[in-house]
């Protein structure tokens, strides 16, 4: 049955191969994890598994915030892209930026990808309880609002699931451990390969 329901899906995926790029913070670059356990490897090896020939692209980076991944963009996201995953906000969050800023450099992000006929799922972030009702009422908006007005996918909290699972993240209390990478990806795979669907249409 495993093996008809991967035949299913590679009919469904196309014959030449996707790439498709994370352009990300830590919780995608893979901070502490080992070699292969980060978010886009494992994404990889799930969407291989369900028969998609794909590459997923790792372009995240430790500490940066939204603003930074504008500013790598052009470089961080190849013109020969398929599909692409924007996971930024977390370090913006953390820093008390203003909500206003955050959502003004995602907002280009998701129109540079837009303008190159990219489809874009945009991954959601939420704030932390320690900032306040008001800022977290502003920040936790941002998402739903760009993938509105933009019409990028919507994965409403990147960290579903995994927030707040001591068994599922690392000492910090920040990071998903290998198994919370893995939690994500299975949680995530339907949008994603929604995403894919639109790539190759």
């Amino acid at each position: 049955m495993a093996a008809a329901l991967a035949l299913g899906a590679g009919d469904c995926a196309s014959a030449r191969t996707l790439s498709l790029v994370v352009l990300g913070d830590s919780l995608t670059a893979g901070y502490g994890l080992p070699p292969g356990k980060a978010f886009p490897d494992q994404l990889q090896a799930a969407l291989g598994a369900r028969g998609w020939d794909v590459k997923v692209v790792n372009a995240g980076v430790s500490g940066d915030t939204a603003g930074d991944g504008l500013a790598r963009y052009d470089w961080a996201v190849p013109a020969d892209a398929n599909a692409l995953i924007v996971e930024l906000g977390a370090n913006d969050m953390l820093r008390g930026l203003p909500p206003e800023r955050t959502k003004a450099a995602l907002a280009a992000i998701l129109d540079k990808a837009k303008a190159a006929h990219l489809p874009t799922l945009i991954a959601g972030m939420r704030a932390a309880p320690n900032l306040g009702p008001e800022y977290a009422h502003a920040f936790d908006a941002i998402y739903p609002a760009l993938a509105g007005a933009t019409g990028a996918s919507l994965y409403p909290f990147f960290l579903d699931g995994v927030a707040g699972d001591p068994a599922l993240n690392q000492p910090d209390g920040l990071h998903p451990t290998a198994a919370g990478a893995a939690a994500i990806v299975n949680r995530i795979l339907p949008s994603v390969e929604e995403l894919l669907r639109r790539a190759k249409s």
